[in-house]
């Protein structure tokens, strides 16, 4: 599937956090990095994701904040 969001982390899933609605999944990034992404649980069943799954973390936004 090609895509036009240029910011993709490939990752490993490490962690699934189900809620009634909602679902917090966990990425390792590489580099000691993580990216935690919530996502509805119905999309975590569809896409059937479990830890260990290989996965590609994409990054779409209209604003990125930094703070020093």
């Amino acid at each position: 599937m090609e895509l036009s969001a240029r910011n993709q982390l490939k990752g490993t899933v490490t962690d699934v956090k189900l809620g009634t609605i909602m679902a917090e999944v966990t990425v390792d990034v590489g580099g000691g990095q993580t990216v935690v992404s919530v996502i509805t649980r119905g999309s975590v069943e569809r896409m059937q994701l479990k830890v260990g799954d290989a996965v590609t973390v994409i990054i779409k936004s209209t604003e990125v904040m930094l703070a020093k």
